[in-house]
C-alpha cells in the first residue's frame, strides 16, 4: 500500500510541478540556449552574458526576458545572431531600449563562413552582435514592473 501511495505522490509531483522545479527547468533551458553554439570555433571564449538569438527556437519575449535577467546579473548583455535571426536580435534590442531598460553600447557586424551539408562549398552568413548596458533607471523600472505584477494591475482599474 505504501508503494502505491509513493507512486501516487510521484505522479502528482509530475502533474503539478512546484515553483522550484519550474525555475530549475527554466535555468537549464536558459543555459542550454546560451551553450548551444554549434557554429563557434572550439577555442572561442565563452561569455556568461552572451545570448545567441535564433528566430526559430524560442519566442521573441523569451529573449527579451532573458536579456533583462542578464542585465540584472551582469550590467551588460551581448545579443548575437546569424542570418535570418538578425531581425529578431534587432527587435529584442529595440524593445529593451524603447522601454528604457538598456542603452546601446556597440554594434558589430561581420560575415562568417559556414559549412553547408547540401552544397560542396562553404556559404557566407551575416553576423550581428549588439552589446547593451543597463540604463540608469533599469533597477527602478524593474522594481516598478515587479510591484505592478504583485498588485495585479489594480492601480489601473481605480
Amino acid at each position: 500500500m505504501q508503494a502505491q501511495a509513493e507512486v501516487e505522490v510521484q505522479d502528482q509531483k509530475q502533474a503539478h510541478p512546484d515553483v522550484e522545479e519550474v525555475n530549475g527547468v527554466v535555468e537549464k533551458l536558459a543555459a542550454a540556449v546560451i551553450n548551444n553554439n554549434n557554429n563557434a570555433a572550439p577555442n572561442e571564449n565563452y561569455k556568461k552574458n552572451r545570448i545567441q538569438v535564433s528566430n526559430t527556437k524560442k519566442p521573441l519575449f523569451f529573449y527579451v526576458n532573458l536579456a533583462k535577467r542578464y542585465l540584472q546579473q551582469h550590467d551588460e548583455v551581448e545579443l548575437s545572431a546569424l542570418g535570418m535571426a538578425i531581425a529578431t536580435v534587432v527587435t529584442v534590442a529595440e524593445i529593451l531600449k524603447n522601454n528604457g531598460l538598456a542603452i546601446e553600447k556597440k554594434i558589430l557586424t561581420s560575415t562568417v563562413e559556414m559549412k553547408d551539408e547540401t552544397r560542396e562549398r562553404p556559404i557566407q552568413k551575416a553576423k550581428v552582435e549588439i552589446i547593451l548596458t543597463k540604463a540608469d533607471k533599469f533597477d527602478e523600472l524593474m522594481a516598478a514592473a515587479s510591484e505592478e505584477r504583485e498588485l495585479g494591475g489594480d492601480e489601473d482599474r481605480r
